[in-house]
């Protein structure tokens, strides 16, 4: 592998702490492996409340955050102004210790570029991490346009403005920034989220989680109001009450929307039924993750959810295990015959797939086999690693 250590990359990232951030933490230490001196800027939180660390190469500087907005746009307005502060505040200390060469800016929010700006007559060039598309996100989280929905997509072609070379978690996402983007396709590389498939290897699990069930169901993602958890526990009310089913959900995550859905658990009487963990990492989660039977992806269909990579239906494949997923595009793309598509935004359909899979066990095992294949023929982080060096090749061309 080429080395590059006369090339120094910070990576500005608003939304989770990193290393928590996975993909971009696969990212960073991909660049690091490869000679390029990392810096990272992200929140606290989690337990990753260190101002500033190495690991694994990579230098890590983080800051508070307020609590994550849900009283709608001023709260969102106070939390990434705060974060732009810390952004220039930050990138000057890293600055001091040694200058970079590139910002690659992770949305959401779509307001790196305004670090860019300030740093592009020093020559520095700027990389999008799109991993959002956030006109979408907006619209998903609101249930509405109006004007703040326009100030997102006139953020969105700003910052496709001043991108030197965009990555696209998707194809999906490549073709926006190809159109709504403009860019150039020489420009714009699809570097895909995944695990790393050397980690996330089959194994038994722990089976206390079952409680006793036949069958365990979980879900590992942020519990929010776009993943769709409302429809997740009607269609678990639906199997245990409705189909007569023995079967335990376990939910594995945080987010904002986990008091609700526990609350409505509790309401439909279906707490002993649920096992809520909150988040898990490294062994813990696979431990988790390798007990379950099948996989739920919950996200309904929207305009956004409708093209993006769900990182938990990759998880799944990667452990061999089943999915059921509402009919997504990009759902599509990833699982193929891995899963079971229910009809979007039905959690009686959703139900009746999940019994599918509990009644047929040479299912469940033949659609895990297929799921794990694709992810080690075409969608592994080392399918993705060559596109990720390949995007920064172009970067440091132009």
């Amino acid at each position: 592998m080429t080395t590059h250590t006369d090339r120094h990359i910070l990576i500005v990232v608003e939304n989770l702490p990193v290393p928590l951030d996975r993909r971009v933490w696969l990212e960073a230490t991909t660049l690091a492996r490869a000679g390029y001196e990392v810096s990272v800027i992200s929140p606290m939180g989690r337990g990753w409340d260190a101002t500033y660390e190495v690991i694994e190469g990579v230098h890590i500087y983080r800051y508070t955050l307020p609590v994550e907005a849900h009283s709608g746009v001023l709260a969102y307005a106070q939390e990434y102004g705060h974060a732009i502060w810390q952004w220039y505040r930050l990138a000057k200390k890293v600055w001091k210790r040694r200058r970079f060469d590139a910002i690659q800016g992770c949305n959401p929010p779509d307001l790196v570029f305004l670090l860019a700006l300030l740093y592009r007559h020093r020559s520095v060039k700027y990389m999008f991490d799109h991993h959002d598309v956030s006109p979408e996100l907006f619209e998903a989280k609101f249930g509405k346009r109006g004007v703040i929905h326009c100030l997102m997509c006139v953020l969105e072609r700003i910052t496709f403005r001043v991108a030197d070379v965009s990555m696209a978690t998707n194809d999906s996402f490549r073709a926006i920034a190809m159109t709504r983007g403009k860019m150039d396709p020489s420009d714009v590389f699809t570097v895909r989220s995944a695990p790393k498939t050397e980690q996330f290897l089959p194994a038994t699990g722990d089976v206390t989680y079952r409680k006793g069930a036949e069958t365990l169901v979980g879900y590992v993602g942020v519990i929010g109001q776009q993943e769709g958890m409302d429809l997740l526990v009607r269609a678990a009310d639906h199997l245990v009450n409705a189909l007569h089913k023995d079967v335990h959900f376990l939910i594995i995550g945080f987010g904002p929307a986990r008091r609700d859905m526990m609350q409505d658990v509790t309401d439909r009487g279906l707490t002993k039924h649920f096992t809520f963990t909150g988040a898990l990492y490294g062994p813990d989660l696979l431990d988790a993750l390798n007990a379950i039977d099948i996989g739920v992806a919950s996200d309904p269909k929207n305009t956004m959810n409708d093209i993006s990579t769900m990182n938990k239906v990759m998880e799944y494949m990667t452990l061999e295990k089943p999915v059921v997923q509402f009919d997504l595009t990009e759902g599509r793309v990833s699982a193929g015959p891995a899963s079971l598509y229910a009809k979007p935004n039905d959690p009686i359909d959703f139900a009746i797939k999940i019994e599918t899979l509990i009644d047929n066990p040479a299912l469940r095992r033949d659609m895990g086999k297929a799921g794990r294949n694709r992810v080690l023929d075409r969608l592994s982080w080392a399918h993705s690693e060559q596109s990720l060096l390949a995007a920064y090749a172009r970067l440091f061309e132009k």
